[in-house]
């Protein structure tokens, strides 16, 4: 994997948990800056998909790989799926949903480099 991308995706998780924080304090609903940082995040984790399905090979053990690659596409469904929950929900709480769908893409990928770096 590349380790500036991961760092990358982690600041731009960080960039979407901080702002839906600050919606979520302030009592407002989703607006244009955190749809267009959850669509740069999730353009980053369509790169990543495609870096780490070319080099998953490297990946010896079988069990370890089908783990990488399920990481790998199950990431992709978080922040879109948080963002139309957020868009749907009309209340201040749709904001920590986006909150909690930028934590768990931050644990995902902290646990991808984690198997990468164990295994290669």
């Amino acid at each position: 994997m590349l380790q500036p991308l991961t760092v990358v995706l982690l600041v731009a998780c960080g960039l979407l948990g901080l702002l839906a924080a600050h919606h979520l304090l302030r009592r407002r609903l989703v607006d244009d800056p955190l749809i267009i940082v959850g669509g740069v995040l999730e353009l980053g984790l369509l790169v990543q998909l495609v870096v780490g399905l070319a080099r998953s090979s490297a990946i010896a053990d079988g069990a370890e790989r089908a783990t990488f690659i399920a990481y790998l596409f199950t990431v992709l469904v978080v922040v879109p799926v948080a963002v139309v929950i957020a868009i749907k929900e009309k209340t201040q709480w749709a904001m920590a949903v986006v909150l909690g769908g930028a934590l768990v893409v931050a644990i995902l990928v902290a646990r991808l480099q984690q198997v990468w770096t164990l295994n290669v």
